[in-house]
């Protein structure tokens, strides 16, 4: 790898541990806003830094913390930064808090931000999604809160840390601290060992919770393995080093006669037991692993496709329903409906859109159009082809309430009165007789129509075709029925 693509790496790294912290810079953000109280006081991200703490050190293998442990851990923390204000006020901060870690409200409950990263295509931006708190459905039924591997990466300042590593980086650098008295620095250094700890446990839960849902979608013949095993190496040189470091510590506790120095120690002593405890439930857990794996093979191969009793719709819910009466069946009836029909989604979403759409002031319409411009009306132009005087004249020649004529006789009559266009509108008119509409007629009070008929005689003529039409007009007249006649 080039040097630009290692740069470009570290890069990465380093903006996706700015987008872990960007929710708790969002809550600080957001503060200033809440209704119910003047929360400018209180620092919200170091309430959430706390939040994630708690819980990721109440968090067991299989187990989290609870919602009500958590608040009441945080309470007296929120109680320092604002010890005026009355104490339902703190137990709100800290649920407020508390729901924007897990993203209440969002449909995945996650957060989601941008970032650019340099590559052969040029800088391309990505989305980074991740969440900080999880909560999960313990066996009991009871919901638990877990931190994710985000969510302690924020506490300890890195991101995508391999864990081992991290670990042994953690314990080397607390038995230096120790040894050079530098006690306030070495709490730090354990409390981000225990961290590292509680990841480490937190990479063999998914693994085996993934397992339990589908042996398939695991390694289990190279990467699981290989896991187990260096696991239960770094565990057997953790045991060495992290008993090593508390004899150290309550060494240098039961002789400091400072009492500060007394107190610090105590509480090294606290946090490596507890890393002491830690190891030794991952451990318990790593030698059943391969227990594990076996009786989730064993229970996926050959357990089938889960059995389920069909319904018949007729025969065990119709037929019964419908001996039963009135009132009885309301009930069976309503509940197959529901379950067939699906969710439905409320009307009003909420009751804080509907009472803002209420209120809601109506729009100035004239500030919104403007002034209507008046409009230039042109004249039309005239479209008609054949003038008043030809329709008169064609009228006269159509005009044939005795005898019938042909249609060559008339354009010849048409072309004796040396009125332009007048043969074109008779042959229209002769054309249109063909097939008269008579019901129209009828409707629009007219008296007569003209009708034409062919009996196969050619049109004679220099400028038009085709058979010389036999013309005659025609009376329509109102039969007592409300029928037409053609007379």
């Amino acid at each position: 790898m080039t040097a630009a693509g290692l740069a470009d790496e570290g890069l990465t790294r380093r903006l996706k541990a700015l987008a872990c912290t960007a929710p708790l810079h969002d809550l600080d953000a957001r503060k200033a806003k809440l209704d119910w109280a003047d929360a400018t006081i209180y620092q919200m991200a170091e309430i959430a830094l706390h939040t994630i703490d708690q819980v990721t050190i109440a968090m067991d293998f299989d187990t989290g913390a609870g919602h009500d442990e958590v608040i009441d851990r945080l309470l007296p923390f929120i109680a320092v930064q604002a010890p005026s204000r009355m104490p339902d006020e703190h137990v709100r901060v800290a649920k407020w808090v508390l729901d924007n870690l897990i993203n209440v409200g969002t449909t995945d409950r996650g957060f989601r931000r941008v970032y650019g990263s340099l590559g052969p295509g040029g800088y391309q931006r990505r989305q980074f999604d991740f969440k900080l708190l999880v909560e999960l459905a313990a066996p009991d039924g009871e919901v638990y809160l877990r931190a994710t591997d985000e969510a302690i990466n924020v506490l300890v300042g890195a991101l995508d840390t391999d864990v081992e590593s991290a670990q042994i980086a953690a314990e080397v650098k607390l038995e230096n601290l120790i040894n050079r008295g530098r006690l306030a620095d070495a709490k730090l250094a354990a409390e981000q060992a225990r961290y590292r700890t509680v990841q480490y446990g937190e990479t063999l839960r998914a693994k085996l919770d993934a397992t339990r849902r589908d042996v398939r979608a695991v390694d289990w013949e190279d990467e699981v393995p290989e896991l187990i095993e260096s696991a239960l190496g770094h565990i057997e040189s953790r045991f060495r080093a992290e008993n090593a470091i508390l004899k150290n510590i309550t060494t240098a506790r039961d002789e400091s006669e400072d009492a500060d120095h007394k107190r610090r120690a105590a509480e090294l002593v606290d946090i490596v037991a507890d890393c002491i405890r830690r190891h030794t439930r991952l451990q318990s857990r790593l030698a059943d692993a391969g227990a594990v794996f076996r009786a989730e093979q064993d229970r996926q191969q050959f357990s089938g496709p889960p059995q389920r009793a069909t319904l018949d719709l007729f025969g065990q819910l119709l037929m019964p329903t419908l001996d039963l009466a009135l009132a009885d069946a309301v009930a069976p009836a309503e509940h197959f409906f529901h379950a067939v029909a699906g969710i439905a989604p409320p009307v009003v979403p909420s009751l804080s859109s509907l009472v803002s759409l209420l209120l809601r002031p109506a729009p100035e319409r004239d500030q919104l159009i403007g002034e209507i411009p008046e409009p230039e009306l042109v004249p039309a132009e005239v479209s008609d082809r054949f003038g008043d005087d030809v329709w008169r004249l064609a009228d006269e020649l159509l005009d044939l309430p005795e005898v019938p004529r042909r249609l060559s006789g008339l354009l010849a009559d048409a072309r004796r009165s040396g009125q332009p266009g007048l043969p074109s509108l008779v042959a229209l008119r002769a054309l249109y007789a063909y097939s008269p509409e008579v019901g129209a007629a009828r409707r629009q009070g007219e008296r007569q129509v003209l009708l034409a008929v062919d009996d196969g005689t050619l049109l004679d003529d220099p400028d038009f075709g085709g058979a010389d039409l036999l013309l005659y007009t025609a009376q329509v007249e109102r039969a007592d029925d409300e029928t037409e006649e053609v007379a």
